[in-house]
């Protein structure tokens, strides 16, 4: 199959003006297929050669103009239209299609729970043609005119409002100019919960066995919806573009949502059939704000080519976060970007995969889908987070309002958002852009403080690193691709609008931390900057980025240091903890901090902590990082048992009932990092946790994993779980259950179904990956390891981009911290046979795996 390069599209737009597509989609002709019938309408500026794309299960019929072409002329999902002629054409295709259970095209499920089916489209990035066939790229705007056949109890949605015609036909209004990837069906039994708001209709579906858990949070979601509809309006002086917002929540999606204009599509586990804390219910929020925001940027004004995929996901993100804040009850939202968000960020952008924010050039649709990464969504964020500090958010909004109106419903480049902006400060915008956005890596900042005499003294070290490059080693490079080994890539710094907190112990109570005051810097794009007097004692803390409005690492002087280890907790905002602890973080991945230091921060300051992304944030990065890979096997069992008397203080501290999401997040942690079975195995067997919560679904597959890795269940165990929750996640606790078990029958079963046969849908592959590997089985799976690196070529290529980055990023052996696996990996990575996504997954976790043998390599050692 092959992928549509950049040159090819420009040539094309420059052939093409696309005006409609009128597709008929027949969902009733089987398990395996369905029918598609296109119509599209076109001028020709010229006389030429051209192609659309089509990746059918038969390609029965196509005509173009009248007259028939030979569908056997169907080649690597192109189908060649020849000596073109300048003027009106019309095409028509005639395919029968095939379903997916990737995720990708038309993606078919049948709940396990009632035998219902449903499909939805995912189209994003060059999925389109597994649906209809179509000139396919972002810059070829249309008018999209579905209709469709569908069972006669299902209710099909659209991107436009759809009319049941009877006898199971829909049509779908026709939709304003939109994008290819933007196109949008899904059909099914849904159930619906619909009203209008500001004359608009609004609704939200999922599938009928979930229906009782979308109307118990049906007000919160579609209250948030509103909120956000209409701070927007506040926003943007572009009203909304499309005739309805619908919301779909769909199964087994493989991203957390898509911003199909006037359909979004959601990852239906937004539709909680357990608990979930107060920070979870923020997250779907944050997520249905970003969303929204795409119907102006990505969906009203769409990216001409996908090096500026930023325009999309980087604005949807900051204004995500930023709206949720302004508009909702949820207040706090930038904590939990620092914590989780921008930790996703700094990684991505340390590893020899990073790429700028806005690329110069992006070559192909393969090389695009690679960069839906931590840097287009968080760094790019963070980065226009810099930007409204630096601008100022009055001319920031002016800037955009410009952009929609110079732009609506046709495509922009980030040349032309940089005028847009310009276009309403003074400012150098473009100096700015090429500091920010043209450039990768990440700045550290470090103050060097010194005091005496009553004054003190600080100024700011600021290093660039903007990067890293790989290292060509002669002696492995026999076929001219790169080698892994990374160097740090000395540039030019960023300019930062920082702010520093100084912070001073309180008289009346040690543990706590007062706010002296604040500073307001402009660091300039040279390392270093000058050194600032200040009168009085220094601070017992001298914390930079208060505030989190720059990207950037944070480091600390040594006394500062000393009082964030003794003090962290003590600290009064969230957010400024949530920038210690990231620092902290960011010091043992540099190897620059001992993770067993970590550790005890945690033990020390989270029974103390009630912001509830914090907790979860330290905690996942605690086990998932710093027990499970950067402390040596050794030293892992007295970590765990760190971490369960850390998780048992915590449920001590909440059985009043007061915190029920820090009880639920201490509860799950205190399961994943159990080294015993005894309490957990009480817990099933009595459906409860003494003082509450009892144990609901998630719960319960949740302590059946773990006691499966202890070896302290069995597959009858399993079945009977099965049994009391049949459905699709309880399919997949199972699965997950199943390949955690430490029996070389049960290894073995789960790796053949993973990589020898495709049977297994995206989630299932998924679940069964994350029972496989298991620190505690090291022994039992480490004939697997080798195994991986062949086994995960074929099974990439075989089941494309979805599954190669699902195997790659699930199934890759994470626990082998040691010099043999990545010495495999390295070799795995001079196969020129590797599929993008996969090559991709591969550097990134070979990269982290070098990173976590340094990590050892620096502790100190024991005397």
């Amino acid at each position: 199959m092959s992928v549509l390069t950049r040159d090819e599209a420009q040539t094309r737009a420059r052939l093409l003006d696309v005006h409609r597509y009128t597709i008929e989609l027949d969902l009733t002709t089987g398990e395996d297929t369905f029918d598609s019938r296109t119509v599209i309408r076109f001028t020709a500026r010229a006389d030429a050669d051209t192609f659309v794309e089509l990746k059918p299960a038969e390609l029965r019929s196509v005509t173009l103009d009248g007259q028939p072409l030979d569908p056997e002329q169907l080649a690597e999902n192109r189908i060649p239209l020849p000596a073109l002629t300048a003027g009106e054409h019309e095409l028509r295709v005639d395919a029968s299609m095939r379903y997916s259970r990737t995720g990708e095209g038309m993606h078919r499920f049948t709940d396990p729970t009632d035998g219902e089916t449903y499909v939805y489209t995912q189209l994003c990035m060059d999925n389109v043609q597994c649906v209809f066939a179509a000139f396919d790229q972002p810059d070829l705007k249309s008018v999209f005119d579905f209709s469709v056949k569908a069972p006669e109890d299902w209710t099909v949605i659209a991107n436009g409002i759809t009319e049941h015609l009877g006898e199971g036909r829909w049509q779908a209004a026709p939709t304003p100019l939109i994008s290819t990837y933007l196109a949008a069906v899904a059909a099914g039994p849904w159930h619906s919960v619909r009203t209008e708001h500001r004359g608009l209709p609004f609704g939200i579906h999922c599938r009928r066995s979930l229906a009782p858990h979308l109307d118990a949070d049906a007000e919160e979601i579609l209250d948030i919806t509103k909120q956000c509809y209409d701070r927007y309006h506040e926003k943007f002086e572009e009203p909304y573009p499309f005739d309805s917002y619908d919301q779909a929540f769909v199964p087994e999606f493989n991203v957390g949502a898509m911003e199909n204009p006037g359909l979004v599509t959601f990852r239906d586990e937004f539709v909680y059939r357990s608990a979930v804390t107060d920070t979870e219910r923020q997250t779907r929020g944050m997520v249905i704000a970003h969303e929204m925001a795409h119907m102006w940027f990505g969906n009203l004004v769409t990216l001409r080519w996908w090096e500026d995929i930023w325009l999309n996901e980087s604005f949807a993100e900051y204004m995500g976060y930023q709206t949720l804040t302004e508009a909702t009850r949820f207040t706090d939202t930038w904590t939990d970007f620092g914590v989780v968000r921008k930790a996703w960020g700094y990684d991505a952008d340390q590893r020899p995969s990073t790429h700028p924010v806005a690329p110069e050039n992006v070559d192909d649709t393969a090389s695009a889908l690679l960069n839906f990464d931590g840097i287009s969504y968080a760094k790019g964020a963070s980065a226009l987070r810099q930007l409204v500090a630096w601008l100022g958010e009055k001319d920031f909004l002016a800037g955009i309002n410009t952009h929609f109106a110079r732009h609506k419903f046709a495509n922009a480049t980030l040349a032309d958002f940089l005028d847009s902006l310009a276009s309403g400060t003074e400012r150098d915008v473009h100096a700015w852009a090429d500091a920010w956005l043209r450039t990768t890596g990440v700045d550290t900042l470090t103050p060097e403080v010194e005091a005496g005499d009553g004054h003190w003294s600080y100024s700011i070290r600021h290093d660039g690193s903007p990067g890293v490059r790989s290292q060509r080693d002669p002696s492995l490079d026999h076929d001219g691709l790169t080698h892994l080994t990374s160097l740090a890539s000395p540039g030019a710094v960023r300019p930062h609008r920082v702010t520093i907190g100084l912070y001073d112990h309180d008289l009346h109570d040690a543990s706590r931390l007062i706010l002296r005051g604040r500073i307001e810097e402009d660091l300039d794009a040279t390392p270093g900057n000058g050194i600032t007097s200040t009168s009085g004692p220094r601070p017992a803390l001298v914390l930079l980025n208060d505030g989190d409005f720059t990207y950037a690492k944070i480091r600390f002087d040594a006394e500062s240091l000393e009082t964030v280890r003794t003090s962290l907790s003590g600290l009064p905002e969230p957010l400024t903890r949530a920038v210690a602890w990231n620092a902290l973080r960011d010091a043992v991945r540099d190897g620059q901090l001992p993770a067993s230091t970590y550790l005890d921060a945690a033990r020390a300051h989270l029974p103390h902590e009630s912001d509830l992304a914090l907790v979860q944030g330290v905690l996942s990065f605690a086990t998932a990082q710093v027990t499970d890979r950067y402390l040596t096997p050794e030293a892992r069992p007295a970590a765990l048992a760190t971490l369960t008397d850390l998780c048992r203080d915590l449920i001590r501290r909440t059985e009043d009932g007061s915190h029920p999401g820090l009880r639920l997040i201490a509860v799950r942690h205190f399961i994943d990092v159990a080294a015993h079975p005894d309490t957990i195995a009480a817990w099933l067997a009595e459906g409860t946790v003494p003082g509450g919560p009892e144990l609901d679904p998630e719960l319960r597959w949740r302590v059946l994993a773990r006691l499966a890795v202890l070896g302290a269940t069995e597959e009858t165990a399993i079945a009977a779980e099965l049994a009391r929750d049949p459905s699709a996640t309880g399919q997949e606790g199972a699965a997950r259950c199943r390949a955690a078990l430490p029996d070389p029958e049960a290894k073995h079963t789960a790796w053949e179904a993973m990589f020898t046969t495709d049977d297994l849908s995206n989630y299932l592959f998924i679940a069964t990956a994350q029972g496989f590997w298991q620190p505690e089985q090291a022994d039992l799976v480490r004939e697997y390891v080798p195994r991986f690196y062949e086994d995960a070529v074929t099974f990439a290529a075989r089941r494309g981009p979805a599954m190669a980055d699902a195997a790659g990023r699930w199934a890759f052996p994470t626990h082998a911290v040691d010099p043999e696996t990545l010495r495999l990996g390295e070799e795995r990575l001079r196969d020129a046979d590797l599929t993008p996504s996969l090559r991709r997954k591969l550097v990134d976790q070979l990269d982290d795996l070098a990173r976590a043998l340094r990590v050892r390599e620096a502790a100190p050692r024991p005397e």
